[in-house]
């Protein structure tokens, strides 16, 4: 094999990422995120979507709205959901990203103890909340690097040929 085909840890870590945010019920942005600890073990994963107990069929998904009626006032982050996931401490930690972290996510990135960030999409960049997000992270200490490459996840689940016929 050569090395061309294996891919390295940070494409691996966002993949698990991007597979992981394919739980989201989502239909605009489907953000994934994994926690990676310095031995290279994932530590806590999560995807965005709503709180335990609250029915994905009954909460609204809408972007655009009252607050109430939108799915901003409800929707648990793919970084939260990583943290509250975990298994472990986080200091020292990396969390790997599909979507730059947002304001209230930094805060959560910053009082858990996770020192890195590697992230794809910045597709925010520049606004109020991400100026926030990167002030705060960068008062913390908390480095972050874009990666250079995208990872494209393709999930195809088919009937296990080994099961018996129905």
């Amino acid at each position: 094999m050569s090395d061309k085909q294996i891919i390295s840890w940070d494409e691996y870590f966002m993949g698990l990422a991007h597979l992981s945010a394919k739980r989201s019920k989502d239909p605009n942005t489907q953000v994934g995120a994994v926690i990676v600890n310095e031995e290279k073990r994932v530590v806590g994963i999560g995807y965005n979507g709503m709180p335990y107990g609250c029915d994905d069929k009954v909460f609204p998904w809408a972007r655009v709205g009252d607050t109430y009626n939108t799915k901003y006032a409800y929707v648990v982050h793919a970084e939260l959901n990583a943290i509250l996931n975990s298994i472990q401490k986080l200091s020292g930690c990396t969390i790997y990203v599909s979507l730059f972290p947002c304001n209230e996510c930094a805060k959560a990135i910053i009082q858990s103890g996770i020192k890195h960030i590697v992230y794809e999409s910045d597709k925010y960049c520049g606004t109020e909340t991400n100026l926030a997000s990167k002030r705060m992270l960068k008062a913390a200490g908390i480095d972050w690097k874009q990666l250079e490459t995208t990872v494209d996840v393709h999930v195809e689940v088919v009937r296990n040929p080994e099961l018996p016929e129905e």
